[in-house]
């Protein structure tokens, strides 16, 4: 059986007795486990805890003998970059070629920079990691962006000894055993060392993602019983708040989802229209390089998200716009004809130029309404708007081969939900057959 394995990542020329102290305090709390202390500091440091070293990390996993730069006369941003490439290389070998059971970083806003993307680009889904940090107190999604990344914020700062940071070390040391046990528990239950391996009577279960918002949740919450309790399919929802829907193609990209669908593209309205809930100008890209079955829909397309209500830009809280108060801390702006044109153009122009089996995708439109309060009588009905970006899709998927169809019910009719789920499925089963052939 593999020993508990953890990694830890810090630059040890500038906090090497705080990490050699969390370092003990996991010790403590798993005497048997296999610590490896990885060194990405600007200046080489020699001591025996010390597993892979920053001149290694400067070389060899940089795939070079010698390091061709003297990092301590590089400015921080160059050596930052520098040793990212390096670290992420390492930690991703080691990912690869053994059993790792969780990953710890410390530091400030430039060891957690480094640390954060090296593990954003390194370690799969589910894996535990955890970054001690200065600045994890206030907005952490760049440093989190579409991963698992558990933040602890230090209260004071990673540097010598005090009760303060020593328990708040401690409890990242517990933190990070403790999940690590859990995750090679789970790995040990299923049989291999992979998340993804649950059987349905002997046939890997179909991952499917589906995209959703507050106001599409009744068609998400159809779809997914029943994709789950008639297929046995494995059904992942990703909240299309910008960090969703990057989540979402990540893990498509990567092969962990084996269809999609994307029914709530409201953050291609954000990415247009300047809301905060974007993800990108790469969004719907993932599926269709990676050809696989999907429907795709347009839920949530009315509407634009901001903050609070005082965080709506000037240039539309001051003018005619229809703005909804969803809560205290988000505000909805209505997509109007011109906006919802451009939101209609860039689903067909992704899909036209992305998907290279048509047969593989559908768009569903439906007329009735695309979210909990656009249908007739709601505050963000606008036939207009919504027929402009119908038409947007249709004319620009023409001769495409992409099927378009508009369905008359509101997204979040019950029997729309069981239908799109159908046309999955179908198309699920049209893609089985090709490959079979």
């Amino acid at each position: 059986m593999a020993p508990l394995t953890l990694l830890i990542l810090g630059t040890c020329d500038t906090k090497l007795s705080e990490l050699l102290y969390l370092r003990s305090r996991m010790l403590i709390y798993h005497e048997q486990a296999c610590i490896i202390l990885i060194d990405v500091g600007r200046s080489p440091v020699s001591h025996p805890a010390i597993s892979i070293s920053q001149h290694e990390i400067a070389t060899k996993y940089r795939g070079t003998t010698e390091n061709p730069w003297d990092l301590e006369k590089l400015p921080r941003s160059e050596v930052m970059a520098y040793m990212t490439e390096g670290a992420t290389a390492c930690i991703r070998h080691l990912c690869e070629t053994q059993s790792v059971h969780a990953v710890v970083s410390i530091g400030g806003s430039g060891g957690t920079s480094l640390a954060a993307a090296a593990i954003r680009e390194s370690v799969p889904f589910t894996l535990p990691k955890l970054i001690v940090s200065t600045v994890a107190s206030g907005d952490t999604s760049l440093f989190v962006g579409e991963n698992d990344i558990t933040m602890m914020y230090s209260i004071v700062d990673i540097a010598g000894s005090n009760k303060i940071l020593n328990g708040v070390l401690d409890n990242a040391a517990g933190a990070t055993v403790g999940m690590a046990v859990a995750y090679k528990k789970r790995l040990e239950d299923s049989g291999k060392e992979q998340s993804a391996t649950d059987k349905n009577d002997g046939k890997v279960k179909k991952r499917v993602g589906i995209t959703m918002f507050g106001v599409t949740t009744p068609c998400v919450d159809a779809m997914r019983q029943h994709l789950t309790e008639k297929y046995g399919y494995e059904v992942y929802v990703f909240h299309a708040t910008g960090h969703g829907g990057r989540a979402m193609e990540r893990m498509t990209s990567a092969g962990e989802l084996d269809a999609i669908v994307d029914l709530t593209t409201t953050e291609i309205a954000d990415h247009l229209v300047g809301g905060v809930m974007s993800a990108g100008p790469h969004r719907l890209e993932a599926a269709a390089k990676a050809d696989i079955p999907q429907v795709l829909s347009v839920g949530a397309c009315d509407m634009v998200n901001f903050g609070p209500r005082s965080t709506v830009p000037e240039r539309f809280s001051k003018g005619n716009r229809n703005i909804y108060e969803h809560n205290s801390s988000v505000t909805l702006m209505r997509t109007d004809v011109e906006e919802c044109k451009q939101i209609g153009g860039f689903i067909a122009s992704k899909l036209k130029k992305f998907y290279r089996s048509s047969s593989l995708v559908q768009v569903t439109l439906p007329t009735g309404g695309v979210s909990m309060i656009s249908k007739p009588g709601d505050p963000f009905h606008d036939r207009e708007a919504d027929d402009a970006l119908f038409t947007a899709v249709e004319e620009g998927l023409k001769g495409s081969g992409i099927e378009v169809l508009r369905d008359e019910r509101d997204i979040n009719d019950e029997k729309f939900a069981l239908e799109i789920a159908e046309r999955l499925v179908r198309l699920i089963g049209l893609a089985n057959k090709s490959r079979n052939k």
